[in-house]
């Protein structure tokens, strides 16, 4: 797993499209984060690809989370299928002529991270009323439809407004850029603020190394950030985990789940700290790095009296009778 901020979203609408099992498989050997999933109807877009039974053909060649986006005029029909096919994001278009509300409530209570993406023309201020309905906003910097297009400078700056879109969100929310990414603009999109770079046809030149090009655009989208918004320091890994407590058990999970209802995610390990009377160490209550700061403010109240609770209860154990 990479360890800086940026992410390669692999998108194989580039490969041979005869064998794509083969593509999926030489993208996470490489070294991709997830896979990029272009689904076209020849309706929306001018261009035709795949439906729902590939994804779901694919689905068994890798456990990589597989990103679908639907450029598709009626997503609202086929959106279960790609649902049942196995697709972990699911992102469509704003500019379609069908409601979007109930798509976006569909993906999401299936369990699955529902995006909704921006032609180049396309101002971010389309998906405001859609705001808390949506995971990932994803900026296309060509018209979508055919890979391999030049890059789209202008339409890249939006990045930073669908930053500011899903800033409410403490962890979680996403913005994609798709159209011309590779080791010439990514430190570019980098320095704007993005998360996921999906990259196409850089990834399939005859001769060119698939794994150093990956590790190429993941590095100078990192450089890109750390210049110009991170004031020359290194990005925080998405990877990296802090703890902000210890707790026993029954005390650190109360304590998570307060957390984990305010959007930000916990995870419970067993530590090597503390005995407690009952014979079991504390746990270590670990959130992201990146929100690590956020937690220990938001939370110094609940945290302060689960530490009251816990001292409380071992002053107060009694072992059980033998």
């Amino acid at each position: 797993m990479a360890g800086g901020r940026a992410r390669v979203a692999a998108s194989i609408l580039d490969s041979d499209l005869a064998n794509l099992g083969h593509a999926v498989r030489r993208v996470e050997k490489a070294g991709a984060d997830r896979i990029h999933l272009d689904v076209m109807d020849g309706h929306f877009v001018p261009n035709i690809t795949f439906g729902a039974r590939m994804v779901k053909a694919l689905r068994p060649r890798t456990e990589l989370p597989f990103d679908v986006h639907l450029m598709i005029s009626e997503p609202s029909r086929y959106v279960e299928e790609f649902i049942a096919a196995g697709s972990d994001s699911i992102t469509f278009h704003v500019e379609i002529d069908e409601p979007i509300e109930p798509t976006l409530r569909r993906i999401r209570e299936a369990g699955r991270a529902a995006g909704l993406a921006l032609k180049p023309k396309t101002p971010v201020r389309a998906l405001a009323r859609y705001r808390e309905l949506i995971d990932i906003v994803l900026v296309m910097t060509v018209e979508p439809g055919f890979g391999g297009q030049s890059f789209m400078r202008d339409a890249a700056r939006k990045i930073v407004g669908a930053h500011d879109l899903l800033s409410y969100l403490p962890l979680g929310g996403e913005v994609h850029v798709d159209g011309g990414i590779n080791r010439e603009t990514a430190e570019y999109v980098g320095g704007l603020g993005v998360d996921i770079l999906v990259v196409g046809s850089a990834l399939f030149h005859k001769g060119h190394d698939m794994g150093r090009e990956i590790r190429l655009v993941r590095a100078l989208a990192d450089e890109g950030y750390a210049f110009e918004l991170n004031h020359g320091k290194p990005p925080v890994p998405r990877d990296e985990w802090r703890s902000i407590a210890s707790l026993p058990l029954h005390v650190g999970t109360k304590l998570r789940t307060v957390i984990e209802d305010g959007g930000i995610p916990v995870i419970l390990l067993r530590a090597d700290g503390r005995m407690n009377p009952d014979g079991v160490r504390d746990y270590e209550l670990m959130v992201p790095r990146q929100v690590e700061t956020l937690a220990l403010e938001r939370y110094a109240t609940e945290r302060a009296a689960a530490y009251e609770e816990a001292d409380a209860w071992r002053s107060s154990y009694t072992a059980p009778a033998s």
